[in-house]
């Protein structure tokens, strides 16, 4: 059985991809911008359990959020929400679906990152007349931020790739935009070799920008 492969059909639509792939980096972009937000609020909230209201809240968001599937969050905010007669732009329920989803698993990682710090170091801060918040902000989050960086990094390669999925809510991101190839060509196979090609060098770009980043930082800190 031979494999003809005739990627000239799907190239002819680079303009499509081209846009497509713009439409996937900005939807990405500000679902990790809000996701990151709100993973750091959850992420310290989540720190003490004296304050049970918030704790519980947050405790209980997590757990929700990652107990079902994305998919099913993003038919919610797509399908569900216009029955309780509130209207959203599809791409706006886009970006909310991932950055909620994303904060969920963003904020672990913010207090894992903040419950390793040595607990010496909130009261030698504390003994030097700071509060709590400069405390945390000042000591405490400095030296989270770069335990944060190699889980971060994970996380937004993930946030990239699950963005596919909001295709499923007629958001013309490149996946949307290659389905539309595929019935106008009917070259499937070509098509996602295309589309997996485009999502390996979108991470691939993520993870040297993330190695960059971290490089820098670990060389201020030994300087």
């Amino acid at each position: 059985m031979s494999l003809d492969l005739d990627f000239s059909p799907v190239f002819a639509s680079s303009d499509a991809l081209l846009a497509g792939t713009l439409v996937t980096v900005e939807i990405t972009l500000c679902a990790l911008i809000l996701g990151c937000l709100l993973g750091l609020v959850i992420g310290v909230a989540r720190i003490n359990p004296q304050r049970k209201a918030v704790y519980g809240i947050a405790s209980a968001y997590v757990a929700i959020i990652r107990g079902t599937p994305l998919l099913v969050q993003l038919f919610i905010w797509y399908y569900g929400l216009p029955r309780l007669g509130v209207m959203l732009p599809s791409f706006f329920c886009g970006v909310i679906g991932l950055a909620l989803y994303s904060a969920a698993y963003i904020s672990e990682i913010v207090r894992g990152a903040i419950t390793s710090i040595d607990r010496g170091q909130n009261e030698a801060a504390r003994s030097l007349g700071m509060s709590s918040k400069q405390a945390m902000m000042k000591i405490i989050l400095p030296q989270a931020v770069v335990r944060m960086l190699p889980p971060l990094g994970n996380e937004f390669i993930a946030l990239i790739k699950n963005s596919a999925l909001v295709s499923l809510i007629t958001i013309h991101d490149v996946m949307q935009q290659g389905n539309t190839i595929i019935s106008n060509t009917y070259r499937d196979l070509e098509t996602y070799l295309v589309i997996a090609a485009i999502y390996f060098v979108l991470t691939s770009v993520t993870v040297m920008a993330l190695r960059h980043f971290e490089k820098r930082h670990h060389q201020r800190g030994v300087q």
